[in-house]
């Protein structure tokens, strides 16, 4: 399973760089970074990604892991750790 990550660096990039950087969406925010994000197959897919920032000399602002949308498009469940008990029994409504 993809993991999905956001990877915001500082400056402009032009959305043309998106296939390099494996087809993820180039976004910008109000302070002038360009925000990466999408599904990356797994860690060493993230660090080639954030290593083609360094090739670039683009400076890296965060890295942050995303929750991915469930298939019918909302948020999934959360997840409920069975040895917690303050989660309750997974039978619990």
């Amino acid at each position: 399973m993809a993991l999905h990550y956001q990877i915001t660096v500082k400056g402009y990039l032009d959305a043309s760089w998106s296939t390099w950087f494996d087809g993820l969406t180039i976004t910008h925010d109000a302070d002038g970074n360009t925000r990466l994000a999408g599904a990356i197959r797994d860690q060493s897919a993230l660090y080639g990604l954030i290593d083609k920032a360094r090739d670039l000399a683009l400076t890296l602002v965060a890295v942050v892991e995303l929750t991915p949308l469930a298939p019918n498009g909302l948020d999934p469940p959360p997840v409920r750790d069975a040895n917690d008990p303050a989660a309750g029994s997974l039978a619990d409504p």
